[in-house]
């Protein structure tokens, strides 16, 4: 049994405002453990189940966050950037029976600490066939088309909430409780390890390869805070303006369409200017 664990951020035990997370300030350094810690327990549960193989994928910002020195050896882990399926790189190989979203958020617009999607403020929503859509969201439709099921999701409960639309049978923990959008009321980290731990042990017979499944057509909408934006966005060939600060664009399959949200968010990402966003 191979299990991939895509690994974020925002969602781990004690993050709770950007500094938090953002790489080379002192609070990012401080939550590095924690983040680690939570993934460790993964791992340990996901081994503890019966997996015979962990992969963790990085997927928050640099994707250079976690600390290798402190995951139980018998983990790899790809760290680093740039890759074909971004969050949830290495699904694709046809060797993934389950995946872990861990450290999840909620998505742009939505309730929830450091609540996001892709860019940390510019995008303000977005909607997957006019549903409002979370990165969990987005990435356990790219999963579906290889046929890996997720089994497990963490992060706050607001994010464990949202995985009940996308993966109603996994097993969920919540690390701490939304307050609002830079403040939770915080487990500790011996406590989140222990219930992270348990609940990977038992998702791990949730890991069953199944029939890939292709739910397209796929319309992506994405609103951003500014109209220029917008603009900048339609560089890429196939997204259109469908309002003032509102972009959207069609794909057959979401292996195409979250590729294309990476290279909205890309484009979108070298057009703020640092005063005036």
């Amino acid at each position: 049994m191979k299990i991939l664990i895509s690994a974020d951020m925002e969602g781990a035990t004690g993050v709770t405002w950007p500094a938090d997370v953002l790489p080379g300030t002192p609070q990012w350094e401080r939550c590095r453990g924690m983040f680690t810690s939570d993934v460790d327990a993964a791992v340990l549960g996901f081994f503890d189940g019966g997996a015979d193989d962990v992969l963790i994928n990085e997927a928050h910002w640099t994707m250079r966050n976690l600390l290798l020195e402190q995951l139980d050896e018998r983990a790899q882990m790809l760290t680093g950037r740039h890759k074909a399926l971004s969050m949830v790189e290495g699904v694709q190989h046809g060797d993934v029976d389950g995946i872990a979203f861990v450290g999840y958020h909620a998505g742009a617009g939505m309730e929830g600490v450091l609540a996001h999607t892709y860019l940390a403020n510019q995008i303000t929503g977005v909607w997957l066939n006019d549903v409002r859509a979370s990165e969990g969201l987005l990435n356990a439709h790219v999963v579906a088309e290889y046929g890996v099921p997720v089994v497990l999701v963490t992060g706050d409960d607001v994010a464990c909430e949202d995985a009940l639309g996308y993966a109603p049978e996994a097993l969920k923990v919540a690390v701490k409780d939304h307050v609002s959008r830079y403040a939770a009321v915080c487990r500790t980290p011996a406590r989140t390890a222990a219930d992270i731990r348990a609940a990977a042990k038992e998702a791990a017979r949730l890991a069953v390869r199944q029939e890939p499944v292709n739910g397209g057509p796929f319309t992506v909408a994405v609103e951003f805070d500014a109209e220029h934006l917008a603009m900048a966005a339609t560089v890429v060939p196939g997204v259109e303006r469908i309002g003032e600060r509102k972009v959207a664009y069609t794909s057959e399959r979401m292996y195409e369409g979250i590729r294309t949200f990476k290279a909205v968010t890309t484009i979108v990402s070298a057009a703020v200017e640092e005063q005036y966003g």
